[in-house]
């Protein structure tokens, strides 16, 4: 861990002029159980992560609508669903060496959390809210534009392309939805050992159901699990 923030700050483009708030989102539960412990009042950065999580998600929407104004509610929700993932917010995280920066107790220091893609997603969150106490929308909206959607282009192609792992956006899905976690089922495999065709079911609570087949049990998988998102968008609407 380090103390010193400054190259995350130059990272961030952002020199925060209330310090507090940047020690803050990047302090984890554990590190306060242990301050409680030792009489010293502290705070973690779960309520700045509960925030992030909104203004992320706004930010996220609104850029969406603006940079791909042909787009249908399908494509923007699968863009959206792939960009506020912890897949992606892992990602930013590690391109701003984030993991250096936590602070954490002693246990979530030995079992490896500055690597931990929940931890270092979370922070993200947190870090967004952060900008936005610290110096107000416009603040919040660089960082979220800048690393967080800057990857994407104003092409069709380019932008369905960014959304591939169709699990983890119905995980965020079913999340954002407060449903129970899609489930799973290989119902059957077809063909020779050295070719096989895998039949993949998913069930997200008791109304939606799908089934898809591919070459593995990923790819059948996958498909299953874009056939749901495809259900929920049309349900939504």
């Amino acid at each position: 861990m380090t103390t010193d923030f400054t190259s995350l700050e130059s990272a961030l483009g952002h020199t925060f002029r209330d310090r507090a708030l940047l020690h803050r989102a990047l302090t984890h539960k554990s590190r306060i159980y242990e301050k409680a412990a030792e009489g010293a009042p502290a705070t973690d950065n779960e309520q700045l992560e509960f925030l992030g999580d909104s203004i992320l998600g706004f930010v996220v929407s609104e850029c969406l609508v603006r940079r791909f104004a042909s787009f249908p509610e399908g494509r923007l929700s699968k863009l959206k669903a792939h960009l506020v993932s912890a897949a992606r917010l892992h990602e930013v995280a590690q391109e701003l060496s984030l993991g250096e920066f936590l602070i954490l107790g002693r246990g979530e220091e030995m079992s490896g959390g500055r690597e931990k893609k929940a931890l270092l997603s979370d922070a993200v969150e947190a870090l967004i809210a952060a900008l936005y106490l610290d110096a107000g929308l416009e603040a919040a909206k660089r960082f979220i534009e800048t690393r967080v959607i800057g990857s994407l282009h104003a092409t069709e192609g380019a932008a369905e392309s960014a959304v591939t792992d169709y699990k983890s956006a119905l995980q965020e899905m079913a999340q954002t939805l407060k449903l129970p976690p899609p489930r799973y089922v290989i119902v059957a495999e077809d063909g020779p050992e050295h070719s096989k065709t895998f039949t993949v079911e998913v069930r997200l609570g008791k109304e939606w159901v799908s089934q898809a087949q591919g070459l593995s049990k990923k790819s059948a998988g996958q498909r299953a699990a874009q056939q749901i998102l495809q259900q929920l968008t049309e349900w939504g609407r």
